[in-house]
């Protein structure tokens, strides 16, 4: 049988800087807290622990006092880097370059319009990096995740649109034209600026669709690997299954089932952005080990 990691799946860069800062801190001290799961992949976050990592949540930082903590690449609203400064935290800011670059967008746009003109960010309610952006905007940006929240939307005033950087380019293009339709319907026609669209998608994560149905479409059987919290895991098996309905979800190598294969030549691994090299090989050596014992 042939298997055969997709090269372009793993780590985005942002994820690999993370882990690095928090790995290089953990060599010299042996601890290092992090605010909120460093990646959403429960064995890569384990194997961190195992060095000293322990996760926190925004009610512990608040009882922090003189030490150091990890900020992740999903970034943090300003609020967090107030409290740090108060209660004596040293930050280390791991905070993904494009979404600290979208983070400042955000915030010059926001800090820059009238009264009525409205921030509108498509992304996942309570997403870390959500949080972060809604945060730029003193709590006042709207959040829309599914056509039903355009309902939130006041089509009388100019609406400011920006993205999550792990949004699908599909789903970023159906929001833009379902609120280009609801302006047009209300309005009678869509004026300069009524609505300013802003792609703020991270194109290494977006490239990913294109590339991944390629793939999927190679083989007779795709694995996708991710941890099961990852909003971009479930976009990405999505883009497997829709062109490959031979396609199945893991989190670890224990999940795979044999009769998968049964009658198969060729198996192609996937993972997500958050999803580790050495997970997928795991994977990988575990449907090999399989073949072979089928074989015999």
């Amino acid at each position: 049988m042939n298997v055969t990691i997709d090269p372009n799946s793993g780590f985005c860069f942002g994820v690999v800087y993370a882990i690095q800062m928090a790995e290089d801190e953990l060599d010299e001290t042996g601890k290092l807290y992090c605010l909120g799961d460093i990646v959403h992949n429960n064995m890569e976050v384990d194997r961190l622990k195992a060095k000293g990592l322990q996760i926190i949540n925004h009610d512990d930082l608040a009882n922090l006092h003189d030490c150091k903590v990890l900020i992740r690449a999903h970034g943090e609203p300003p609020s967090t880097y107030e409290l740090a400064l108060k209660n004596n935290i040293e930050l280390i800011d791991a905070s993904c370059p494009v979404v600290l670059k979208l983070q400042n967008r955000v915030k010059t746009s926001f800090e820059g319009i009238d009264n009525d003109a409205q921030i509108v960010i498509y992304g996942q309610p309570g997403h870390a990096e959500v949080n972060g952006l809604v945060g730029q905007t003193d709590g006042r940006a709207i959040v829309v995740f599914e056509e039903k929240d355009l309902d939130n939307i006041d089509y009388d005033k100019p609406v400011h649109f920006f993205s999550q950087t792990t949004k699908s380019t599909i789903g970023f293009e159906k929001m833009v034209r379902d609120i280009q339709e609801r302006i047009v319907k209300h309005k009678g026609s869509l004026e300069d600026g009524d609505f300013i669209t802003n792609d703020t998608l991270c194109r290494q994560v977006s490239n990913r669709e294109p590339q991944l149905k390629r793939f999927a479409t190679a083989y007779e059987v795709v694995v996708f690997v991710s941890g099961r919290k990852s909003s971009n895991g479930k976009a990405l098996y999505a883009v497997c299954k829709n062109v490959n309905p031979d396609s199945y979800f893991v989190s670890s190598a224990d999940e795979i089932e044999a009769d998968w294969f049964n009658g198969k030549q060729t198996v192609g691994i996937a993972g997500a952005t958050s999803t580790p090299m050495w997970l997928m090989e795991q994977v990988k050596e575990k449907i090999e080990q399989m073949a072979v014992l089928e074989s015999h």
